[in-house]
């Protein structure tokens, strides 16, 4: 679908909501919704906003990571595992 065409008025919006929403579920491209003529707000199918969301969370934990390099706050792999076999140890003795 082109971008134009998912440009729609508020009005389109609240008299076609069904159809709409049916469509956004098989296209899943976001329709952008005008009001006076203005972009106001996107209107996605929930898949869609999921994979966004989660893409976002990702993103954030490699940007906090990339500050904790950057920064020295690291440790070597190894200790890291050697770290988490005694923990697995300790528990298991009890």
């Amino acid at each position: 679908m082109l971008l134009q065409e998912s440009v729609k008025p508020i009005s389109y919006v609240k008299a076609h909501a069904a159809d709409i929403i049916r469509a956004l579920a098989e296209t899943r491209t976001p329709i952008i919704i005008t009001q006076n003529g203005e972009a106001k707000a996107v209107l996605q199918d929930i898949a869609s906003y999921e994979e966004i969301q989660e893409s976002l969370a990702l993103l954030k934990i490699l940007a906090l990571s990339r500050k904790d390099v950057e920064a020295g706050r690291l440790e070597p792999a190894e200790k890291v595992l050697a770290d988490l076999r005694e923990e697995l140890r300790q528990r298991r003795k009890g």
